[in-house]
């Protein structure tokens, strides 16, 4: 008995020991000592359940080429247990078996190498640990249901699995689960999200958790709660979660091991940092970028945060105020082990601290696009490890220290667009060996740039920018030293010469040169291999050259000249961007048939081209932006031309083009400006104006030879915001529908344009000419600012409709040189943002309405010519309009700037018993003049007959001889009928 005791014992510590065993290879997972295979076969079940999931995936490249045979632990990316054999760890999303380098991020233009069906016989693996599956493409397909019956594993990764649908809550059942990362691919067009985050309080071990872009929307309200109850979390990724909620009060801090904290990319409606965020005294990494947060930065406990390494505040662009008190409280760890600082792209303001100085561990210092002022801080010169300095687009001033040149680790340099002053030399570069970005300007034009000529300098930079300094006269030799730049920026800096011939084979790594608005001279190289030129608003000479590979040029405003080269199209296939206007080239466009098919952008405006427009443009479908105004073109507009796809901006105006409009533009139905003013085209507008052109957000017409009705089918084009009909021979009424038009009223309906993105700025400037002010200007970027209706001199007739006082975006009202008539309207007032209004020359009658003295940002006004009468208001804006000529031509007007004294005119009462007197003397005048015709009228008659007797006697002779044998016949008349009738009533 006591030997089978002893047995029994001696087993239960094999087991025992076995367990203790396998525990120690499962714990030990996510490491890659457990992928340790020799002399080991793999269980039969798991080998099937492989290979089925194996017969789910493409593999173009081979990657599973060694998934043969019957011992599946040999297999790539399979780990087995040394003890029991059965397959603990499943690694497919390494980048060595992709073939990627570096990361393993999956890319349109890079494929993945596995993709496929995800096999549900991965659950027979009931011993797996550690799964990751990263960058595979499962091409949309549902996330996975079964995942949760793997509980043991201890490390899930399905980041850039293109998953789609919900998260399933079957992953609160995997309890031993460290790490687990579900990013989705951001090219998937399929959304993954969690419609339930509860199930997360059942990982209580878990360590790392990213759910970046993954939507979290429907969890907003109770994200916090849940991962505040994962104690053991020291990285959390939540990034573009679609999150909306940032509670501003934690009764508890949980989660005290939390080390990355990324809330980046998610807009938390205007909420203010809350003060939690700076107690989780183990964060190393704090990124709250793109958040939509505002208000200051929350005082904090001085020497509380002396882990942290990265932050990133930027973007924000509401976090206001100085940042003196945050950084003092962030200096006062002893060992100041901030690395990387990020506070761009807010409203922070103040000098910048000098207690900065004391992290001498500081890399990246990113203060862009702020209101910081003043110098820059002499402490500076301690942080003798930054590498990146970028004080860019803020208020600072003073002169560039010379210590900058001591910052031996620095490689970028960003002090564009400030006030600076003075004079940089060799000395603030001295010891800039390692700078590769240099980036300066000075918004107040007087900084010098002042080196030898024979200046060589320390650094070999790939990109300078500088603008609006003063480089000049001379071209900057020391550039001829740089042979890796990348990029050149010298605008605005008074330089004066010739292009030396060295530039253009400076290096073969030269993608973008920018040396606009100079006074370059001299003509233009017939080859060049530089992808990016702008050398607009120069006064470079000589023929236009063929650059084939130029994909953005600018040669706005020089004096080239001669004809456009037949083969212009042809031989430059890569351009994108073409903008040759104000210069003098001369002769027809050439032919469009074969040319560049990614072309975006052509402007040739404002030179003297003549001819006709060419008629075949097809092959020109990614054209968004053509410009041929200002030149001689003939004829009417090609019917091609309209029929491009993406055709969104066609500015023609002030040319020869001549036609009915409206029979060639029919087709132009994406188009969101057309701008055909200054020519000669006929035609009226047509009926199907509002469904054909549904995205036209600005319209000129003016200056043709344009009649008829304007129609109501205008009111549809709900973008428009710009509707210029002037100079034109409409006639008719205002129609009352305009008051709707949406693009009046909200800035949303025609901004979001597609046209008008954050990239289409680097390739070309909208502009249109537009009458404001009393003057005709040039607008480029305003353009979708600029709210106006013009329908000056045409003859229009009727009232002004009431409707119009909706537009409440109007900042331009022009209606002047027509037949209008009534009263202006009398809430004309509520139109708060109107700048200009031009009522002259119409037939306006009635008072100038009081509520016009609400106009506070109204600065143009012209009233004259009309019929208007009493006073002028004196009230607000009124006080500024002291010029006479804006109420000449109202008799009836008074008041200043008038001499005319409303005293000296009769009051209302006044004029209205002056009306009623005047309307009496009128009736007594026309009664008299009644007696006195009736009087002289009977006196004429009198002696006209009876005078005529008096001096004829013949005449007498003869009427008194017919008078009476006409009475003796009248009395037998009556005597014999008399007779009768006493006959028969006696009978």
């Amino acid at each position: 008995m006591a030997n089978m005791n002893t047995t029994f014992v001696l087993l239960l510590n094999l087991l025992y020991l076995l367990l203790i065993t396998e525990s120690i290879s499962l714990e030990a997972v996510p490491s890659n000592s457990i992928a340790v295979n020799a002399n080991v076969s793999c269980i039969e079940i798991e080998r099937v359940a492989l290979q089925k999931f194996r017969k789910c995936l493409k593999d173009p490249f081979n990657r599973l080429s060694s998934w043969v045979g019957q011992d599946c632990c040999n297999w790539e990316g399979i780990g087995c247990s040394n003890q029991t054999s059965n397959v603990v760890k499943l690694d497919l999303g390494s980048s060595n078996l992709c073939g990627f380098e570096g990361g393993s991020q999956y890319t349109p233009d890079q494929p993945s190498c596995l993709s496929g069906k995800l096999d549900p016989s991965l659950q027979n693996l009931k011993y797996l640990s550690y799964l990751n599956l990263s960058n595979i493409n499962f091409q949309g397909v549902s996330f996975p249901y079964f995942l949760g019956s793997l509980k043991k594993l201890t490390f899930l990764d399905l980041s850039f699995t293109m998953f789609s649908g919900v998260v399933s809550p079957s992953l609160g059942n995997l309890t031993n689960l460290s790490y687990l990362n579900l990013i989705p691919s951001p090219f998937s067009d399929r959304t993954l999200s969690v419609s339930n985050i509860y199930w997360l309080t059942n990982l209580s071990s878990l360590q790392y958790l990213n759910l970046q872009n993954i939507d979290l929307s429907k969890a907003e309200t109770h994200w916090l709660q849940v991962v505040n109850m994962l104690p053991s979390l020291s990285e959390l990724y939540l990034s573009s979660c679609g999150l909306h909620h940032l509670p501003q009060t934690l009764p508890f801090v949980n989660f005290t091991s939390l080390s990355v904290l990324d809330l980046s990319n998610n807009g938390f409606n205007s909420s203010s940092i809350p003060p939690w965020l700076f107690n989780l005294t183990a964060l190393i990494n704090l990124r709250i970028n793109l958040c939509d947060l505002k208000g200051s930065i929350p005082n904090i406990a001085r020497a509380s945060l002396c882990n942290l390494k990265n932050l990133d505040m930027s973007f924000n662009f509401n976090i206001s105020g100085p940042i003196t008190e945050f950084i003092q409280a962030l200096s006062g760890c002893g060992n100041h082990r901030l690395e990387q600082v990020n506070l761009g792209s807010n409203q922070l303001s103040g000098v910048l601290p000098h207690s900065l100085g004391y992290f001498t561990h500081l890399r990246e210092l990113h203060l862009t696009n702020n209101s910081f002022s003043g110098p820059i801080p002499s402490i500076i010169q301690h942080l003798s490890r930054l590498e990146i300095l970028d004080l860019s687009y803020n208020l600072m001033n003073g002169t560039i220290p010379v210590f900058i040149g001591q910052l031996i680790e620095l490689s970028t340099l960003d002090l564009f667009s400030n006030s600076w002053e003075g004079t940089m030399t060799e000395t603030h570069f001295l010891n800039l060996k390692k700078l590769t970005w240099f980036s300066l300007s000075s918004t107040r034009k007087s900084l010098v740039l002042n080196v030898t000529h024979d200046w060589t300098p320390p650094f070999s930079l790939q990109n300078v920018l500088i603008k609006d300094c003063q480089l000049g006269p001379a071209f900057p030799a020391w550039l001829k030293t740089q042979k890796n730049l990348l990029g050149i920026s010298l605008v605005n800096s008074s330089i004066s010469a010739k292009i030396p011939n060295w530039l253009w084979n400076l290096s073969s790594l030269l993608l973008h040169l920018d040396l606009s608005h100079n006074q370059l001279k001299g003509d233009l190289p017939k080859s060049s291999s530089i992808v990016w030129v702008d050398l607009s608003h120069n006064n470079l000479t000589g023929s236009l050259p063929l650059w084939p590979s130029v994909s953005y040029l600018s040669l706005r405003k020089n004096l080239l000249s001669g004809p456009l080269p037949v083969n212009i199209f042809q031989r430059m296939k890569n351009l994108v961007t073409l903008d040759l206007a104000g210069n003098f080239l001369n002769g027809s466009i050439p032919s469009l048939t074969i040319g560049p098919t990614g072309l975006w952008f052509v402007d040739l405006s404002n030179n003297l081209l003549s001819g006709n427009i060419p008629k075949h443009w097809m092959s020109m479908q990614t054209l968004e932006a053509i410009d041929l105004s200002q030149n001689n073109l003939l004829g009417n507009i090609p019917t091609s031309l309209c029929s491009l796809p993406s055709l969104n901006w066609l500015q023609l105006s002030y040319n020869n083009f001549s036609g009915d409009l409206f029979s060639t533009s029919q087709n132009c139905s994406s188009l969101y400006s057309l701008d055909v003013g200054g020519n000669r085209f006929s035609g009226t507008l047509p009926k199907w104006i509002g469904k054909r052109l549904p995205s036209i957000s600005e319209l000129c017409l003016r200056g043709n030879m344009l009649s008829g009705p304007i129609l109501e089918q205008l009111c549809f084009l709900t973008r428009l915001h710009v509707l210029d009909f002037a100079h034109n021979n409409f006639s008719g009424s205002i129609p009352t529908c305009l008051g709707n038009l949406a693009g009046l009223k909200s800035l949303v309906e025609y901004s979001t344009s597609p046209i008008r993105s954050l990239l289409l700025p680097l390739t070309y400037s909208e502009h249109m000419d537009l009458t404001a002010k009393g003057a005709q200007r040039e607008y480029y970027s305003q353009i979708f600012l600029m709210n106006s209706i013009d329908l000056s001199r045409n003859n229009l007739t009727g009232e002004i409709p009431e409707a119009l006082t909706k537009l409440s975006l109007l900042f331009t009202l022009n209606l002047s040189w027509n037949q209008l008539t009534g009263k202006i309207p009398e809430n004309i007032g509520v139109l708060h943002g109107l700048e200009t209004l031009d009522l002259s020359c119409n037939h306006l009658s009635g008072p100038i309405p009081p509520s016009m003295s609400s106009l506070t940002f109204l600065s143009h006004l012209n009233l004259s010519y009309n019929n208007l009468s009493g006073p002028i208001p004196s009230a607000n804006q009124f006080q500024t309009f002291i010029d006479p000529s804006i109420y000449e031509g109202n008799p009836k007007l008074c008041g200043p700037p008038l001499i005319t004294n409303c005293s000296l005119l009769p009051s209302d009462g006044d004029t209205e018993a002056v009306d009623e007197d005047e309307d009496s003397e009128e009736f007594r005048s026309e009664k008299l003049w009644f007696y006195v015709s009736v009087v002289l009228g009977f006196i004429v008659g009198f002696w006209i007959v009876c005078g005529s007797l008096v001096i004829k006697k013949s005449w007498r002779h003869a009427y008194f001889n017919f008078v009476d044998e006409k009475k003796d016949r009248l009395f037998v008349a009556i005597k014999v009928n008399m007779a009768r009738l006493q006959g028969k009533i006696e009978a």
